[in-house]
């Protein structure tokens, strides 16, 4: 399997623990809070910082004010005029490449599916689930409140729509950034598993097809 699977995902949909289990049944990495303490081995900057980073996008716009607007996009700009959040994100984003230039891997999250755009044999997945299931999960494994599970569902949600937003200036979420979208309470944690080792196995036939 020679693929990179880049996995984006609703909270509480189980996309996490989805590219764990993919990464060992297919014997390759995988890289979620490992690539936070990497990033921030070879950058300089705290794991609390890239953990902050993510977790500040709240309001799009806002959030856009309080980066730059897109500042690190323009060329004309040195990489100290940029904003921390900006320095972080392309920390972040230059582990993601050197990651994938060292072979088949799984990660989750972080923009990584625009960050490798322009990789070849990445393949890009999105998990959802209905909010009941997301819910259960969230007051199970990560013992939000049962009252307070569906707010805080949205509101991570909401962040992690306008962090991928803002520095892939795209919508998270859209069909057309993604190979395939699972709705994981309609085949389970391992049924989804199974689902997208398929789909590899599927592509690399279609693809060995055409040589």
């Amino acid at each position: 399997m020679n693929n990179i699977i880049t996995i984006s995902r609703q909270y509480g949909s189980g996309g996490r623990e989805i590219g764990e289990k993919l990464a060992k049944r297919l014997g390759i990495p995988f890289y979620d809070k490992e690539l936070i303490k990497r990033a921030a081995n070879e950058s300089g900057f705290s794991e609390e910082a890239f953990d902050s980073a993510e977790r500040k996008a709240t309001n799009s716009f806002l959030y856009s004010i309080a980066m730059g607007m897109n500042a690190y996009g323009n060329q004309e700009l040195g990489f100290t005029s940029l904003s921390l959040d900006d320095q972080i994100y392309l920390a972040q984003a230059s582990i993601i490449r050197k990651l994938a230039m060292e072979g088949p891997c799984v990660i989750v999250g972080r923009c990584a599916d625009y960050i490798l755009r322009d990789v070849k044999n990445v393949v890009n997945i999105f998990v959802w689930a209905d909010m009941e299931f997301r819910k259960t999960r969230a007051v199970k494994l990560d013992h939000l409140p049962e009252n307070k599970a569906e707010e805080e569902i949205n509101k991570i949600d909401k962040r992690r729509a306008n962090y991928y937003n803002y520095h892939a200036n795209d919508k998270w979420g859209k069909a057309a950034n993604y190979h395939l979208s699972i709705k994981s309470d309609f085949v389970g944690i391992d049924g989804a598993v199974e689902c997208i080792k398929g789909y590899l196995e599927s592509g690399e036939r279609e693809n060995l097809s055409k040589l």
